[in-house]
């Protein structure tokens, strides 16, 4: 229960974060957010598959990810905003960065993650319980579930080709989302926010570089299930 109560902890806080952009200020940096908790036998399957023993103490000290919880944003300066205001809350605490927006994983993954611990206060007891957040773009999070979706549909045996394309799909994606922190900085420069709206996950279609991004490869895939 304790790492439940720990998602709902950070949850409350983002969600304070997102109604205060939403109602007191131009432009609200989180688009979404959402939550999970891992099963027990994920949980066990990810042990195994580490070496971990199966006994409780064992799996707490070494599955940090057992809570997550992911915040989608429009741009990647909203990406590191959150993060820092995340971690100026007292009770969350920042004990691991991974950054994998600057540097991408070999298979083009983009998303910053951040290992954070909170207190969690029982009626008899408090206890540190760690939380994983994942922050990401909209593109991030498009590629991101998609590339799940193909490992999920080849039983993680996918085609080079298929590799090939995902990886091209990364750097689409994050063509885009350059392009759009770009149209974000100008417009904001303008400052003329009636005439000329900050641009959101709507401008995303009326960009040449956005048309058919990803649906490509998603057609692809899809297409592969008649073979």
């Amino acid at each position: 229960m304790a790492y439940k109560f720990a998602i709902d902890t950070v949850m409350a806080k983002v969600n304070i974060l997102n109604e205060e952009f939403r109602y007191t200020h131009d432009h609200n940096p989180i688009e979404h957010v959402g939550s999970r908790l891992k099963t027990p036998a994920s949980i066990l399957e990810k042990a195994r598959r580490r070496g971990v023993p199966l006994d409780l103490e064992s799996i707490a000290e070494s599955i940090l990810d057992i809570a997550g919880i992911r915040v989608t944003c429009s741009f990647v300066s909203d990406t590191y905003a959150i993060r820092d205001m995340l971690a100026g809350h007292e009770d969350i605490r920042v004990t691991e960065e991974k950054d994998y927006i600057r540097a991408p994983k070999p298979n083009g993954y983009r998303s910053l993650h951040l290992l954070v611990s909170t207190t969690v206060r029982m009626s008899d007891r408090s206890v540190e319980v760690p939380v994983e957040i994942q922050i990401r773009t909209i593109a991030m999070d498009f590629w991101a579930s998609l590339e799940h979706k193909i490992y999920y549909k080849y039983a993680k045996a996918v085609p080079q080709d298929l590799l090939d394309e995902l990886r091209e799909a990364a750097e689409t994606a994050h063509r885009l989302d350059e392009t759009m922190e770009r149209l974000h900085g100008e417009v904001r420069e303008l400052g003329d926010r009636e005439r000329l709206p900050l641009p959101g996950p709507d401008d995303l279609r009326r960009i040449p570089l956005a048309e058919g991004l990803l649906q490509v490869l998603a057609d692809r895939v899809n297409s592969r299930r008649t073979d």
